[in-house]
């Protein structure tokens, strides 16, 4: 059996099936660091369009800050071409439930290869951009001129983390992404394994990521969390047409 039928055929873990379409894309992302802040709702809503529905645990709010490495991106039947298909990129995100689906938002998306930032935003319509990014295996530099981001960190990576919390499983086990594009609402599917989350440490941070009043740095992060590699296939956005009950929801929200 390939990588991805085996892949596609392990679907035990997630909380509803995946599409019967055929998927689009594959990629491969190495060595992921999500740090995690709760974040107030009013601090957090002005950062995310009015048709999406902010999602909550036990009434918390977070955004997440994730770096990763890109590899071996590429459309279904080609194959990946490194000096595009290969870079870091860190964003930041958020997260949405939409029709019971819980999936996530991007705030911000970076890139380390203008290049590879371009191609992606043109094909996704996610906001990718480049930003300066220089990783080692638990290092990562990191600078966007345009916003004046920056983060500088040192961490260290601990064993398996056996039992998630349902706080990390609300974090990380989500199937789906959220875009806004010209006031219609898309839907993304994607599917990988289940997180295989290790205990990690950060030695040292200075982080400086402002949107608004949204401050990532300026407090303690509420977890963090670490894995070394997830194989991903995503399909086609699909557009959502909100419902009444969607906006019975919408209200309801916080």
């Amino acid at each position: 059996m390939s990588k991805i039928k085996k892949l596609l055929a392990s679907i035990n873990h997630r909380p509803y099936d995946i599409p019967k379409a055929q998927w689009q894309f594959y990629h491969e992302w190495h060595g992921v660091l999500f740090l995690h802040w709760e974040i107030p709702y009013d601090v957090l809503r002005p950062h995310v369009p009015e048709d999406l529905v902010i999602d909550h645990f036990n009434g918390k709010y977070y955004v997440s800050y994730v770096i990763f490495s890109m590899r071996g991106i590429r459309p279904k039947n080609l194959f990946a071409f490194p000096p595009v298909s290969n870079f870091h990129e860190i964003n930041v995100r958020t997260y949405i439930n939409m029709e019971g689906k819980a999936g996530v938002y991007f705030i911000n998306i970076e890139a380390e290869k203008a290049l590879s930032a371009f191609i992606s935003r043109q094909l996704s319509g996610l906001p990718y951009e480049y930003a300066k990014i220089v990783r080692t295996k638990n290092t990562c530099i990191a600078e966007n001129k345009n916003k004046k981001f920056s983060i500088d960190i040192a961490y260290e990576v601990g064993e398996l983390l056996y039992q998630k919390t349902e706080l990390d499983i609300w974090l990380t086990e989500r199937y789906c992404l959220y875009q806004v594009e010209k006031k219609k609402v898309y839907r993304c599917d994607i599917h990988h394994e289940a997180w295989q989350l290790k205990n990690t440490k950060v030695k040292a941070l200075k982080l400086n990521y402002r949107f608004g009043d949204l401050i990532l740095g300026n407090k303690p992060f509420s977890s963090i969390h670490y894995s070394e590699i997830l194989t991903v296939v995503s399909w086609p956005k699909l557009q959502i047409k909100l419902n009444a009950d969607s906006l019975k929801i919408k209200k309801l929200e916080h």
